[in-house]
């Protein structure tokens, strides 16, 4: 690179601004020999076919480089694009549920084994992992179980394994250019609910206006909003994994939600 600049650090890797040497100007994360690098580069990939991502210059087991996203402050026009643009990425689908790349959030491995039912693949490869992980007092990890057991008759009609980000929360959606960016996906064949839930979780800009625009392209199966929490059992799961008891009621307040439908 021509330069470069710090710009921090995220989960153990180093965040870089770039330019390289014919002016393009990118980003670059760094780290520990791994495979996230390259499940995160096969991710942007796929979603990118459909929606806005970056460009995935280079990628290594211990390095990414794309290309630079400036941005700017969202608008209810940019929302409801991003709304559409979103329904668009999940109608867009997957082989199965899962992806043939290894699964990453944050840097947390995720099993992407294919599987056909939904229920199932969210119970064994999203939410039970982590509740081994999470060092939960045996009581919640008892409620946690029988709010699994119920998956498959909460989660609503079934549907066609969906092409999402997987872990849409705020924070990785860039506004640019009157659009919505995405960045850092762990994507795969899931259920499009889910992407809607993250991104309810933590708060987004104009989230009316998104899933608005994201009703009139392709309408939601009756019950959805009532299904938000059990969608949200796996990232704050992965919270409390991750950040520790801070999102312990958060997390038991979402269990009980799931255990009352």
């Amino acid at each position: 690179m021509r330069s470069t600049e710090d710009l921090g650090a995220s989960h153990g890797w180093r965040l870089q601004r770039g330019v390289l040497d014919d002016g393009r100007v990118v980003f670059a994360k760094t780290g520990t020999v791994s495979p996230v690098f390259t499940s995160e580069a096969e991710g942007l990939r796929w979603l990118g076919e459909v929606i806005a991502v970056p460009e995935v210059i280079e990628v290594s087991r211990d390095r990414l480089v794309l290309s630079w996203v400036d941005t700017s402050s969202p608008t209810a026009a940019a929302a409801e694009r991003f709304g559409r643009d979103l329904a668009r990425l999940h109608r867009a689908g997957a082989p199965a549920f899962g992806a043939p790349w290894p699964g990453f959030i944050a840097d947390l491995p995720m099993d992407n084994a294919r599987a056909d039912d939904w229920p199932a693949f969210y119970a064994a490869r999203r939410v039970l992992p982590f509740v081994r992980q999470a060092r939960l007092p045996a009581r919640d990890v008892a409620l946690i179980e029988r709010a699994v057991a119920r998956f498959g008759e909460v989660a609503g009609p079934p549907e066609p394994p969906a092409r999402i980000h997987g872990d849409l929360w705020n924070g990785n959606v860039l506004w640019s250019d009157g659009r919505g960016v995405l960045i850092d996906p762990a994507a795969h064949g899931g259920h499009r609910e889910t992407d809607l839930a993250m991104l309810a979780l933590f708060g987004a800009p104009y989230l009316d206006r998104i899933l608005g625009a994201y009703q009139e392209e392709t309408p939601l199966a009756d019950g959805w909003r009532g299904r938000v929490p059990l969608h949200q059992l796996h990232p704050l799961l992965v919270h409390v994994v991750l950040f520790g008891g801070s999102y312990r009621d958060s997390l038991l307040e979402a269990v009980a939600r799931v255990l009352a439908l």
